[in-house]
């Protein structure tokens, strides 16, 4: 399995603290990867990072070979990286249809763009039945589809996904999750991160535990899941 993304002694600081204290890990190319831990481990400023909304004190991330650990967010998105913010961050005044549109601005590409919407709304039928309406109408959890699906108009080779259960009922949870798997089987790299660990384990081939801004543990999906240090901390054994 060749690697898409390769992280290198990445240090992201907020003024004099540092969240995330000189962190290595790789990506599959087409697997899904989740990152966990506690509330303020540094999971988060990671994915900022990774996007180019933080810059880094230290380290390299390069994507594809290259390096990306300073390019503007926009660049990022253009070579391939896209993130699902947490909260979603939908813009609640415009049309479904309008946010999905929002997603694709950096693409010329109009045939295409118009391609990507159809295979969104059949990815997520509910979106199409909605589109005309604006999106602050919709449940929590059509938001976070929205959110999803705008991230993908956007053609991303490596989805990042942040806290994407958060404030779902667990019926929702279900279903963002299977969406997410349909994704991978595409062939689309999906870093994952979220305190739903036992959720996230489950469908990544690979798991990171992040703590207090360092990986503290690397293994398989399956195999942390089975950990019992894993279990004692974070799935209430």
């Amino acid at each position: 399995m060749s690697t898409c993304l390769r992280v290198q002694n990445l240090v992201v600081a907020y003024g004099h603290i540092e969240a995330v204290k000189g962190i290595d890990f790789e990506l599959g190319s087409g697997e899904i990867t989740a990152l966990v831990g506690a509330n303020g481990a540094g999971k988060s400023t990671t994915l900022l990072a990774l996007s180019g909304l933080l810059k880094p004190l230290r380290g390299r991330i390069e994507f594809e070979g290259e390096d990306i650990s300073h390019l503007a967010p926009h660049q990022i998105v253009q070579r391939g990286v896209v993130q699902v913010p947490e909260g979603r961050a939908i813009l609640t005044t415009l049309t479904v249809a309008e946010n999905l549109l929002l997603g694709a601005y950096t693409r010329k590409d109009k045939a295409g763009v118009a391609d990507s919407m159809e295979e969104v709304y059949q990815l997520f039928p509910r979106l199409k039945d909605r589109s005309e309406q604006f999106a602050g109408n919709l449940s929590g959890g059509e938001q976070q589809m929205l959110a999803i699906a705008r991230a993908l108009m956007a053609r991303p080779k490596l989805l990042l996904l942040d806290e994407p259960s958060m404030g779902l009922a667990p019926i929702m949870v279900q279903e963002i999750f299977r969406t997410l798997v349909q994704i991978n089987r595409s062939g689309l790299s999906v870093l994952l991160v979220e305190q739903n660990v036992r959720q996230a384990l489950k469908i990544a081939r690979q798991g990171f535990v992040i703590e207090t801004g360092k990986i503290v543990l690397a293994d398989t999906g399956a195999m942390l899941l089975a950990n019992p240090k894993v279990e004692a901390a974070y799935l209430g054994g």
